[in-house]
């Protein structure tokens, strides 16, 4: 992956960055002296920075202008001059009525996006009254069971003036496609529909495990989807390829944007090799990245990486459109690190969150509540992290001028050592025959699992300080309100989707089935059956049943 000396994404290895970034290994949560310090990455901190440590360091090659190759300082020439992030605040429980009351409270506050999260069974593929969801409904997210409940969670939203992010992968083509059906109802034309389904499967196989088919079948939906966005929802993002969740399952740093690249390759590659011009759909790829507390150490992570997904798009891939080379994200404050211990100190660790990740140039970004180490967030808990979000961008001043830790002695010398430690495991990953064959093999899996391994073994040490867990306990602390579940919520759902099933034409619903098996069986793209069965009132479920009977069920080997 290197490029002639002088071009805009020349070898990064070269001269003294080479040789600072052989220093800096990732070495993980061994026991440290007492005057060390390392990043959660394990890369080891020095006393003090000086311009000796960026000896040969070009500027003009490693930073560039924002705006332009290699990316370091932001996508876009202005920043959060030219236009501040979307402010989004994740949402989705019980049912549709629910999460929509709680979309236009957000909406009122001075939200400007919308992001839904979906209960197990939704994403799971099952329908509400399936065995399997029992007990499930309605717990982590919303239930969506068919275009009923679509059209109950979008109503009276402006849906051609709000973006929305879903956060869902299995079922994603099924959901972006009710979330169109719904739009069009409402006479918004799909040209005009902005936002971005997750759709990365990949980071399930190995982080979440909310997967249905096999990796090999999953990659042709995500693929399917590339392509029926390009040509009837051109606005939205049809990927949004997820670190969230490694880091979520325990990864550090390196391996989040290490692991998320390699997905991003993979499903990059899929669309090529199934006919998609990568100038055609790549500018549509979208990136999710988690927010941790080592504010250093994520500012240089979200720069690297920005910097590596330019070189990859236009070395590899050979993108030349410019659009094609920009790494856009979005970002959600850390919910490993909140603690159910001293919740109101998760206050202080979201603001430090929320700033690296505007430090480090997000696109959007969403403010985990304080409480949601204990439930789902409350509406107080919610309002404050939207206050806090407000107040980064109206009162800290962190958004006056473009990348304010440009050319700091620490911050490049990080961002050189994280993107060397990246590269290291890229460079591996494509020498399995790159990340599917990576996590068919258990690999990916397996480094996350020893990363978060040593971090527990770090805290539980005290290497590694919880403020309020290992250190600085008050014992008891006070009460905290908990987001209520109603119990009888599950029913309520059940009697909606027997409703939609009774009320529906059930010929018309067989015949369209049919014709989604005939697609899984061939080669036409599954989104199109799918739409007509769901227009018909097809259920998720029923679908889904329909894709595990063609395209098989994911067993994993361990």
């Amino acid at each position: 992956m290197t490029a002639p000396v002088g071009s805009a994404f020349a070898d990064p290895y070269c001269g003294g960055v080479r040789r600072r970034a052989a220093a800096a290994s990732t070495v993980g949560w061994r026991p440290m002296a007492s005057d060390e310090r390392r990043t959660d990455s394990g890369i080891t901190i020095r006393p003090v920075y000086r311009a000796a440590d960026l000896a040969g360091w070009d500027p003009s090659e490693r930073l560039g202008e924002p705006g332009q190759p290699p990316y370091t300082r932001g996508i876009h020439p202005t920043m959060y001059r030219g236009r501040p992030w979307t402010i989004r605040q994740y949402s989705g429980f019980g049912t549709a009525e629910s999460t929509n009351e709680r979309w236009r409270l957000l909406l009122a506050a001075g939200g400007t996006g919308l992001s839904c999260a979906f209960d197990l069974p939704t994403q799971m593929g099952y329908d509400s009254d399936h065995p399997l969801a029992l007990g499930e409904v309605g717990r982590v997210g919303v239930a969506i069971d068919s275009i009923d409940d679509m059209r109950v969670l979008l109503a009276g939203l402006p849906l051609d003036q709000v973006t929305t992010s879903m956060t869902i992968n299995a079922t994603a083509a099924i959901l972006l496609l009710l979330y169109q059906l719904v739009a069009e109802e409402n006479g918004v034309d799909p040209a005009c529909l902005g936002g971005t389904i997750q759709n990365d499967i990949l980071k399930e196989y190995v982080a979440r495990g909310t997967y249905i088919f096999p990796p090999r079948p999953s990659m042709r939906i995500v693929t399917d989807i590339f392509a029926y966005c390009r040509r009837h929802l051109p606005s939205w993002n049809t990927i949004s390829i997820s670190g969230y969740h490694i880091r979520e399952a325990g990864s550090t740093a390196v391996q989040e944007i290490a692991f998320t690249l390699a997905n991003g390759i993979a499903y990059v590659h899929a669309a090529v090799s199934a006919g998609l011009p990568v100038d055609e759909f790549a500018p549509r790829l979208s990136f999710f990245w988690n927010a941790h507390n080592n504010l250093f150490e994520e500012v240089a992570k979200f720069r690297a990486a920005r910097r590596m997904w330019a070189r990859i798009m236009a070395q590899r891939f050979g993108a030349t459109d410019p659009r094609s080379l920009l790494l856009r994200f979005h970002a959600q404050t850390g919910g490993s690190t909140l603690t159910a211990q001293q919740p109101e100190n998760n206050m202080v660790r979201v603001t430090m969150q929320s700033l690296a990740a505007v430090l480090g140039g997000t696109q959007s970004l969403h403010a985990n509540g304080f409480d949601e180490a204990l439930g789902l967030p409350t509406e107080r808990a919610a309002r404050i992290a939207l206050r806090t979000q407000q107040i980064i961008a109206n009162e800290s001043g962190v958004a006056d001028t473009v990348d304010p830790l440009a050319g700091s002695y620490f911050v490049e010398t990080l961002t050189d050592a994280i993107e060397a430690a990246a590269w290291s495991y890229l460079d591996k990953i494509d020498g399995m025959g790159g990340a599917v064959a990576a996590i068919e093999a258990g690999y990916v899996q397996e480094e996350i699992e020893q990363a978060a391994y040593e971090h527990a073994t770090a805290v539980d040490r005290g290497d590694k300080v919880v403020v309020g867990v290992n250190r600085f306990s008050d014992g008891e602390s006070a009460s905290t309100e908990v987001f209520p579940i109603d119990p009888s919520l599950q029913d309520h759902q059940i009697a909606r989707v027997r409703q939609t099933r009774a009320s529906r034409d059930a010929g018309a619903v067989t015949a369209a089935l049919a014709d989604v098996a005939a697609a899984a069986r061939g080669t036409q793209n599954l989104l199109v059956p799918i739409k007509e069965a769901l227009r018909c009132r097809a259920t998720l479920g029923e679908v889904s049943d329909v894709l595990r009977e063609e395209l098989g069920v994911h067993r994993p080997a361990r």
